[in-house]
């Protein structure tokens, strides 16, 4: 493990999940930020990069679909990992992975989300 705390930014419209994420990611040694739409989310990482981003990916203002596309088409973000979050189908998950603008994912957890999987994720992708 680093010295350095790695900065995970949690990207969802509900509250709740968020201070779940949030806590799940704080208890196991990540400090987080938190972005309750696409458009926040652009802001934080403006003002500074995380390590990883968790996104849900139907929110309002920004979809989470729309602040995924900006992330990866930009040259300054486009290396960060993104997991994403969602209660949506596996149809969305095929859809998601399958855009040529695009690449990927880095991660993909389904709701209600699995605290252990959602940790092992993390760290697999910030190295932790």
């Amino acid at each position: 493990m680093t010295d350095q705390k790695k900065t995970i930014l949690v990207v969802d419209d509900e509250a709740d999940i968020c201070d779940y994420i949030s806590t799940v990611l704080e208890d196991n040694g990540f400090d987080t930020l938190v972005a309750a739409d696409g458009r926040q989310a652009l802001e934080s990482i403006k003002k500074g990069k995380p390590d990883l981003i968790t996104l849900d990916v139907s929110m309002p203002e920004r979809s989470g679909v729309r602040f995924y596309r900006d992330v990866k088409e930009s040259e300054e973000y486009k290396n960060i990992p993104v997991i994403i979050i969602s209660g949506v189908d596996a149809s969305f998950e095929k859809f998601i992975s399958t855009r040529r603008q695009v690449p990927p994912p880095d991660g993909y957890i389904r709701k209600p989300i699995d605290k252990a999987e959602l940790v092992e994720m993390v760290r697999k992708l910030t190295g932790s």
